[in-house]
């Protein structure tokens, strides 16, 4: 593998620096594609940071989305750009629509000419999203790939599309497209909008304030959470040995509650805090409860996660308290 070109869409973000990291460190010539350019420090190294060839790309753009494939000839494309907070997607469901579609589209376009052509035949990693399977039964959980999607927010419904344009590209032209149904992550670099690095925040500034309380969102809620450097693993793991035309759950298979959460950020901390319900931190549209079953993923690449929820807290924690 250690000659092997990548194109990481999305690069800059927190994903997508943890993924150039994983790629940069098993050998992988990376290009990061990003809005914005090269990323500040945080996530990377400083040899992670210089290992990868940063690029300024508006994907929103055809050409920019040329130039950086016929620019970087990758051996695997990992695209994850887009919109990925889901109440911002909701503020703006055409923008979330025309960049979480649109610029798979454009890429998923381009990649299919190359391939007809017979000049370019890359692995495609599309990274969707959990939140496509909408609501369930607690019952049903673990949710396998074969249960309904059921979108609720523009969020999820602009995954499900991206999802079917990417599939629609395999059956037609044979693009080797592989799906992801990615559940949530997090770990150090992650901004405080989610949901455990927001936690971590309040909980260390009450403690450093001294006081008793803080704030939380809906405490019942319950999530399936994988650390980001497993969700990385998986992600790489996929661009080799995943099926094209198929779809991947990448998750843990257990869900924790946010009070769970809550909880244990507070004995990492080590501080004696009450929470208080906020109702800004609630979202009338949050699912009551969501877990994926990944044993398509283990079979098919051998991945297995190594991380905890408690580890995840463990590293935001450190990472909030310098």
């Amino acid at each position: 593998m250690a000659d092997r070109r990548a194109l990481v869409t999305g690069a800059g973000g927190f994903v997508g620096q943890w993924l150039c990291r994983e790629l940069v460190r098993h050998g992988w010539q990376v290009n990061g594609s990003s809005l914005t350019g090269a990323p500040g420090p945080g996530v990377l190294s400083p040899e992670d940071h210089a290992a990868v060839r940063w690029r300024r790309d508006d994907l929103l753009h055809a050409e920019s989305v040329r130039d950086a494939i016929d620019d970087s000839e990758p051996d695997a494309v990992f695209h994850l750009a887009g919109v990925s907070f889901i109440p911002a997607a909701g503020r703006d469901p055409a923008l979330a629509l025309d960049t979480n579609v649109g610029i798979a589209v454009r890429l998923l376009d381009v990649l299919e000419e190359r391939r007809i052509a017979g000049t370019l035949d890359p692995a495609v990693l599309i990274v969707g999203s959990g939140e496509q399977y909408g609501r369930h039964d607690a019952s049903a959980l673990p949710l396998p790939e074969e249960a309904d999607c059921r979108p609720v927010t523009p969020y999820a419904a602009s995954k499900m599309a991206q999802e079917m344009f990417a599939l629609a590209a395999f059956r037609r032209s044979g693009v080797r497209v592989v799906c992801t149904r990615s559940f949530n992550h997090s770990g150090r670099g992650q901004s405080p909008d989610f949901v455990i690095p927001g936690l971590v925040q309040r909980v260390v500034a009450a403690a450093r304030a001294g006081e008793r309380s803080t704030t939380i969102g809906n405490t019942s809620v319950a999530r399936d959470f994988l650390h980001v450097e497993d969700v990385v693993r998986a992600y790489v793991a996929l661009a080799s040995d995943g099926l094209p035309g198929e779809v991947y759950n990448v998750c843990s298979g257990t869900a924790v509650t946010i009070g769970e959460i809550a909880s244990q950020v507070a004995a990492i901390v080590g501080a004696t805090i009450e929470f208080l319900p906020n109702a800004n931190l609630q979202r009338a549209v949050d699912l009551p409860v969501l877990a994926g079953r990944n044993q398509r993923l283990r079979d098919d690449t051998d991945w297995a996660p190594r991380h905890t929820v408690n580890d995840i807290i463990r590293d935001v924690v450190a990472a909030e308290m310098g």
